[in-house]
């Protein structure tokens, strides 16, 4: 085990945040996480697990051991007339899996190309976009118990998925560490195409009968075209949850602002939050070092120096005028640190 001092995290969170860490280590197996976990609380050393870096917040240097998750593989154990299952090491990035699995016709995760992060993330947040959310193709993750250093499988129904939520966000938060995630994937597709402009870009293309190549295609299309690069411009991709409210309420809001837009689900209706968001008038707005992107106003940006206070400080503005302007509250996706 190699324990680093005095690290710079600015490379490994896709904010771009200059923040340092007091010890550092990469751990590349279940056994070396359990070392670097051991060493951790015999120094009585507070602890951060770290992916990608692409759904946190750095708003001081962190007093403590920051664990690098580099936990690779991808392996088919399972496969039956319908199905693949597949086990993923929590270090392998997301969109690397998912370009994986369209080259071998595993379908299921097509729609969540380019989505930033690592396979260990995923689940935490119930990641989703175009129509298709993580616990749709989750079959159980392997996590090791922080404290006790045993391991333990956990079903979809024991994940208890919401949106962008499960356990490890809030029961279990900071208590287990996801080392690897099972996925049950479709030999013949199902494919979604209604959700956003996917037909759009499919029909504009000339594309009729999509596969699950073509899926994936259009969804990184349309995703660079709104979302900044985090290599280019320091982000996290979506600040905030889409909030649900009430029919009632939707029906109240639409009556002021008949253009907003709402989609029902099982809880109510969801309303886009950026739309909220550049309604209020925060679009390409920049304060400083830091602002709300040009193209997508869900997006908070770092465009260089700035600090997560800073971006704290704007979403706080944000949630304030959004709550005055619609009387909705928006809630931040981003875990802060």
């Amino acid at each position: 085990m190699n324990i680093q001092e005095n690290i710079s995290l600015r490379g490994l969170n896709t904010f771009g945040i200059a923040k340092n860490a007091r010890f550092f280590t990469v751990v590349a197996s279940i056994n070396g996480l359990k070392e670097a976990l051991a060493w951790a609380k015999k120094q009585n050393q507070k602890v951060l697990i770290l992916g990608g870096g692409s759904n946190i917040l750095l708003t001081a240097d962190f007093d403590g051991l920051v664990i690098k998750i580099e936990i690779k593989g991808i392996k088919l154990i399972e496969e039956s007339e319908d199905y693949y299952w597949i086990e993923v090491g929590a270090g392998e990035i997301w969109h690397d899996l998912v370009m994986y699995a369209i080259t071998q016709n595993w379908a299921g995760l097509e729609n969540l190309s380019l989505i930033p992060g690592t396979v260990g993330a995923s689940p935490m947040q119930n990641i989703g976009a175009y129509g298709v959310e993580i616990q749709e193709v989750f079959e159980s993750l392997l996590a090791l118990d922080r404290e006790k250093l045993t391991l333990k499988t956990f079903s979809k129904e024991e994940c208890k998925f919401g949106y962008r939520e499960s356990v490890f966000k809030h029961g279990f938060k900071d208590q287990y560490v996801i080392c690897s995630v099972r996925f049950k994937l479709r030999k013949k597709p199902e494919l979604k195409v209604e959700y956003g402009a996917i037909r759009d870009v499919l029909n504009e293309n000339g594309i009729h009968n999509p596969g699950i190549r073509e899926i994936s295609d259009a969804v990184i299309a349309i995703r660079s075209s709104k979302l900044p690069d985090p290599k280019e411009i320091g982000n996290a991709g979506s600040f905030f949850k889409n909030p649900t409210i009430d029919q009632a309420k939707f029906t109240e809001l639409k009556s002021n602002f008949p253009e907003i837009p709402g989609y029902p689900t099982q809880e109510g209706m969801k309303v886009p939050a950026g739309w909220l968001i550049e309604q209020a008038g925060w679009k390409g707005k920049r304060i400083g070092e830091v602002g709300v992107h040009a193209k997508q106003a869900l997006v908070l940006v770092n465009y260089g120096d700035g600090d997560g206070m800073e971006i704290i400080r704007l979403s706080e503005q944000i949630r304030s005028s959004v709550k005055e302007k619609f009387g909705i509250e928006l809630q931040p996706e981003v875990n802060f640190i």
